[in-house]
């Protein structure tokens, strides 16, 4: 209700491979104790790393060899084949060879019978002097998990050029926790190590959460014997395989040789979300960063207002464009960088225009654009081509030369025209009409000869009409 799905909007596409980077880090870290065998009791990355290395003379050989074993296969099988599912060769594997050679009696940790039935739904009743306190904690786990959500939301959405609807993942987030509630479950969160190797497996839509719940729900009413000796180092290989391939690092590598500060900020949110946790770094470097950006512009942003650009003296009119009058609309904004925080606004309003008024050009008046970064590189470059699959064109006008080469070091003429760059709106408006209205002969010939063709059966006034 509160509409608070802005907040995606404030992860740019540094903070969001920052983000993923830093995840892949604590992941892997806090996985490596059972890789080798033992366990500790630390909370936080620095306290992990340092029981880990002093609890190294715990190690059990044989679960070492046996996870290595499993990594193995989840690493290398991919490159031979992604027809066979890693994971599930890997897992079948390793549980087949645990029971054959009871490596559960050599000292390796295995899953165990999981406990028989499931949880009833029940009220969760509780006296009125509890509320206060369970109130407080409930507010800062919804910010946390909220804010982690969109983070993790969005980051893997951008790794396949899908959007992100906030709302609609605080309203699932929200209906999820009130069905944990009727269940006496944990309140629920996004889990960036389970996304992760829910993605690695092909997983395209929240079906796979469902399936992931049914089959959950087998093991316990009928098979909980299953994966018993299924060994916990293999698991903590699948969870490490799906951490590497969260990793980002030919980004970083972009991020320095195209502009050093996006590469900064990267690596701060990288260490924001190590040293801070994945929820309070995350989003401290995106508000920071926010602000900042904020603050250098007086708050303002860059929206698009419609106008329409098919009068006959070359000027934008105020008329509303339709595909019959117009081949073309334009878009203009405030004078402000198109960065992360508006660069979705920019996408958002852009997309609502071709789906209204379905023009064949799009000119983006662009004098007062001070700057482009990463992330409205990035959308410029996937929103040319998602209109360019619907027959829908941009045209550039009155760029700043700074910004045009900003734009060639980008890498987006790949799929911007470089012809489509223009000093004016004339300029820009006569070549599209030139483009679009300036047939061959024949052409017009024949819709002249039909058109007369309808007049003679219709009526001279509607093949005028047609002509």
């Amino acid at each position: 209700m509160a509409k608070l799905g802005f907040v995606a909007d404030l992860l740019s596409s540094e903070v969001r491979v920052g983000y993923l980077n830093g995840l892949a880090v604590t992941i892997i870290v806090g996985q490596l104790p059972k890789l080798f065998g033992f366990s500790t009791d630390a909370d936080g990355f620095v306290d992990e790393l340092r029981e880990f290395v002093s609890g190294l003379d715990q190690l059990d050989t044989t679960t070492l060899v046996t996870g290595l074993c499993v990594l193995a296969v989840l690493l290398v099988l991919p490159r031979i084949t992604s027809r066979v599912p890693a994971v599930l060769v890997a897992v079948v594997g390793v549980t087949v060879a645990s029971a054959l050679l009871d490596l559960a009696a050599r000292g390796v940790d295995v899953v165990g019978e999981l406990p028989q039935g499931v949880p009833r739904p029940a009220l969760p009743w509780t006296d009125a002097s509890d509320v206060l306190p369970l109130l407080v904690g409930a507010v800062g786990i919804t910010l946390v998990s909220l804010t982690d959500t969109i983070a993790t939301s969005s980051s893997f959405a951008a790794r396949r050029g899908e959007q992100v609807h906030a709302d609609q993942e605080m309203i699932g987030i929200g209906t999820a926790n009130v069905a944990a509630g009727l269940f006496q479950g944990f309140a629920v969160s996004v889990s960036g190590s389970r996304t992760a190797v829910a993605d690695q497996s092909g997983a395209r839509s929240q079906v796979t959460g469902l399936i992931g719940a049914g089959l959950v729900a087998v093991l316990l009413l009928f098979l909980n014997g299953l994966l018993a000796d299924l060994p916990q180092t293999a698991l903590a290989a699948v969870v490490i395989t799906a951490a590497l391939s969260l990793m980002d690092l030919p980004a970083l590598r972009r991020y320095a040789a195209l502009r050093p500060s996006s590469l900064v900020i990267s690596l701060v949110a990288t260490a924001g979300v190590v040293f801070l946790g994945c929820s309070r770094g995350s989003s401290w470097r995106s508000c920071w960063r926010s602000c900042c950006s904020s603050a250098a512009t007086g708050g303002r942003t860059a929206p698009c207002s419609v106008r329409s650009a098919s009068s006959g003296d070359g000027t934008a009119s105020r008329s509303t464009p339709t595909r019959s009058n117009s081949p073309a609309s334009s878009c203009s904004g405030g004078e402000a960088p198109l960065f992360f925080a508006n660069a979705g606004q920019f996408r958002d309003q852009l997309r609502e225009l071709v789906v209204q008024h379905s023009p064949e050009w799009v000119v983006l008046q662009c004098e007062a654009v001070t700057d482009i970064d990463v992330t409205a590189a990035e959308m410029l470059k996937e929103l040319d081509e998602e209109v360019n699959a619907k027959g829908v064109h941009l045209a550039f006008v009155e760029l700043r030369g700074r910004l045009q080469d900003l734009v060639q070091r980008y890498g987006l003429h790949s799929t911007l025209d470089r012809e489509h760059f223009y000093l004016s709106l004339p300029e820009a408006l006569d070549d599209i009409r030139a483009s679009m209205f300036d047939q061959p002969e024949g052409r017009c010939d024949g819709h002249e000869e039909e058109g007369q063709e309808e007049g003679q059966e219709e009526g001279q006034e509607e093949g005028q009409e047609e002509r």
